[in-house]
């Protein structure tokens, strides 16, 4: 085990002097890759900002249950009861007949409202849900539609169910992108080791007469390639912090047009690691499959 770490140290620090001795390269290698990466991680982290801001303009979806005519207190308190054991509820709120008449007169509607001899609303109970999913509005609507006094139910989701759309949509183009780009990226660690290759033919040659195993030989290769991900991920990064931070003003002042507020989110901790990890693997897997092309080497 000790041995098995010094070589890697060993194939580390001549992976990270091969990289130093060429800053130039270096840097412009690793901005290659840190663009590549930030158009699919920047565009899947924009789709989740967008849905947010999307859902603060047009408001919380909500669902409505309107009690029939002969709808009693009993029955009122029932349906509040199977609302308060329903765990997918964020809230809920009761509207009587005489509250709904009188946001409809304080909306200009008084005039129409007037000469009616009998209030025609019903009671009603607003419900705003936990999660924005469509399928979770039409199971919960479905299943309110059955309850006791119940006599219409109003989904509110026309437009989570487009939005949920077009996200999906949104999400499966930028896989699509994601899928491409690293198929570029691979090609680019591809040919970078290619002319390492090329440059160290010489001395790679000696090594074999010397006795040097092909483990040994390839060990760097495959550290300069998964560094040289790396650091094309930490780029990456870079600019999806600055980008979000450019578009930060604008959303801002879009949202408080609708008088919504909005802040646009940064890649968490997590998403970071997976961003540096996946960029490493690329690099490697790129100088993997030079080495293989290359040195001839299982």
């Amino acid at each position: 085990m000790r041995n098995w770490l010094y070589l890697h140290s060993r194939a580390f620090a001549q992976a990270l002097k091969r990289l130093g001795g060429q800053p130039f390269g270096t840097l412009l290698s690793a901005l290659v890759m840190g663009v590549a990466l930030a158009l699919p991680a920047g565009g899947y982290l924009l789709l989740d900002n967008i849905a947010v801001l999307a859902r603060g303009v047009s408001g919380t979806p909500e669902i409505s249950l309107f009690f029939d005519d002969g709808a009693d207190s009993a029955r009122i308190d029932a349906v509040q009861q199977r609302l308060q054991a329903e765990p997918d509820l964020a809230s809920f709120r009761f509207v009587s007949r005489d509250e709904a008449l009188r946001q409809l007169e304080s909306s200009g509607l008084g005039d129409v409202l007037g000469g009616m001899a009998v209030n025609p609303l019903p009671d009603a109970f607003v419900v705003t849900l936990r999660s924005d999913d469509p399928e979770l509005f039409e199971s919960l609507s479905a299943r309110m539609r059955s309850w006791p006094g119940v006599a219409h139910v109003q989904l509110d989701s026309a437009w989570v169910k487009r939005l949920s759309a077009l996200v999906e949509l949104g999400r499966t183009i930028v896989l699509v992108l994601a899928v491409l780009l690293g198929l570029a990226l691979i090609i680019v660690t591809f040919n970078t080791i290619r002319l390492q290759i090329l440059t160290q033919k010489s001395e790679i040659e000696v090594s074999r007469l010397l006795g040097a195993t092909d483990r040994f030989i390839r060990r760097p290769f495959y550290w300069f390639g998964g560094l040289q991900g790396m650091f094309g991920g930490l780029v990456a990064l870079g600019a999806v912090w600055i980008g979000m931070d450019v578009l930060a003003g604008p959303v801002a002042k879009v949202a408080e047009s609708y008088g919504a507020v909005v802040a646009l989110s940064h890649p968490g901790w997590l998403a970071s690691l997976a961003t540096v990890a996946v960029a490493s693997a690329l690099g490697w897997l790129g100088a993997a499959i030079s080495v293989r092309r290359h040195l001839g080497m299982p």
